[in-house]
């Protein structure tokens, strides 16, 4: 195989109007470009995104720091090297970095150059994206079934809730008809909310951001639209609570009450029990374990409990939860760790435990479908990415439905 030849990090703009970086690199015959996503509710344990602190240029969050670090520190390490070898560059880029969060380089100025060498060799491979990943990943290949978050809440949005995100799960035949399903009760629910006065403005993920006083309103008003659009008895519900994000001295506060770790479990038992609920991100702050494990015990049998802050797509903090059974699947964000290799290993270790894995984008996204081709060619099973607007979550959306042609 040829060569890399050059590497080249730029600046650009994510879905927020924020600061993000996008790596350029070429062979001399191929050129691949990679954009970094960013997150707004981020867990404390994830890998270092750099930020440049300057306040006189984007706020201080500007990237020319990580942008330095990937073209003077570690572009001419990796330049000359063959992109096929995946976990050999990851590897020296860490070495390079040499701290446990990549607090050094940056994980964006990693991941930037870890996401195009996958890039450049499935082009000189001559395959698609997703083959080559399942060449890396080894074990077979699926269409994702989708999460869409059409009601935003938490630091997604202001809309009052303390919940995250509401999405619907849907389990038609397909992915064209998944997609479908969930863009036609995306259209009702917008119509019911317009009707009622609601503002329908969409927040950072795509979804609606209505002021409703309670999460169980939420529920109801997607179960309505989902009544309208005529997919009764085919949609799940599934929710990102988020809890870090309304937990503060040692209680959650949700539907205007202060309430302690227990309470909040029973709080989501009704929920479940009321409601077509089939999973659970992040029920509980990012440190409370006895949180997670008093859900697990509860509610592991019945429906799927996902750990993202929690876990932040880290095989130590994911090896805590196997020994203290804390959860049963786990979100995957390339971003929170920092490379391809150490995604592969971490959901390499959730398979291995029977966890189910869920591919996520991030709130501060770009027009990259990498995580598309990522869920597909590691048999994921389940993707987040966003609501049914936003380009920069349509566009995953739209490169699953050309894959599912392929496949």
């Amino acid at each position: 195989m040829t060569k890399i030849q050059k590497i080249f990090a730029r600046e650009i703009l994510d879905s927020r109007g924020n600061p993000t970086l996008e790596v350029e690199m070429s062979d001399g015959e191929n050129i691949v470009r990679s954009c970094v996503p960013s997150g707004a509710s981020t867990g404390v344990h994830e890998a270092l995104e750099l930020r440049d602190g300057d306040k006189s240029r984007y706020n201080g969050k500007g990237v020319l720091k990580a942008i330095k670090n990937v073209n003077e520190i570690l572009a001419p390490e990796v330049i000359g090297l063959d992109p096929v070898d995946q976990e050999g560059i990851d590897q020296k880029m860490l070495d390079l970095d040499g701290t446990a969060n990549k607090s050094k380089l940056g994980a964006n100025a990693i991941l930037g150059i870890s996401l195009s060498c996958c890039r450049l060799a499935a082009k000189q491979k001559e395959i698609p994206l997703f083959k080559h990943i399942n060449n890396l990943f080894g074990g077979k290949m699926s269409i994702p079934r989708p999460m869409m978050n059409i009601i935003n809440g938490g630091s997604h949005a202001d809309s009052g809730l303390a919940i995250q995100e509401f999405m619907i799960f849907p389990r038609l035949a397909n992915f064209s008809d998944n997609l479908r399903a969930g863009a036609e009760i995306f259209h009702c629910l917008k119509k019911i909310l317009k009707d009622r006065g609601e503002a329908i403005g969409v927040g950072d993920e795509g979804g609606f951001a209505p002021h409703l006083p309670k999460v169980a309103n939420a529920f109801d008003v997607i179960l309505e639209a989902i009544d309208k659009a005529g997919y009764v008895g085919k949609i799940n519900l599934a929710i990102d609570a988020a809890a870090s994000e309304f937990f503060a001295n040692g209680k959650y506060k949700i539907d205007g009450k202060q309430i302690s770790s227990e309470e909040l479990t029973s709080f989501y038992g009704e929920l479940v029990k009321k409601y077509p609920i089939a999973s659970i991100e992040d029920s509980h702050s990012e440190d409370d374990f006895a949180g997670f494990a008093g859900m697990q015990e509860k509610f592991g049998n019945k429906i799927q409990l996902v750990g993202d802050d929690l876990l932040v797509t880290n095989k130590e903090r994911l090896q805590i939860a196997i020994d203290k059974k804390l959860t049963n699947s786990i979100l995957i964000k390339v971003n929170q760790i920092g490379s391809l290799t150490e995604t592969f290993t971490t959901m390499h270790l959730a398979k291995k435990n029977n966890f189910t894995t869920v591919i996520s984008h991030r709130s501060g996204e770009t027009e990259d479908s990498f995580i598309a081709d990522l869920a597909v060619g590691t048999d994921a099973g389940q993707i987040k990415t966003g609501s049914l607007s936003r380009s920069e979550r349509i566009c995953k959306y739209n490169q699953l439905l050309r894959i599912s042609e392929q496949l």
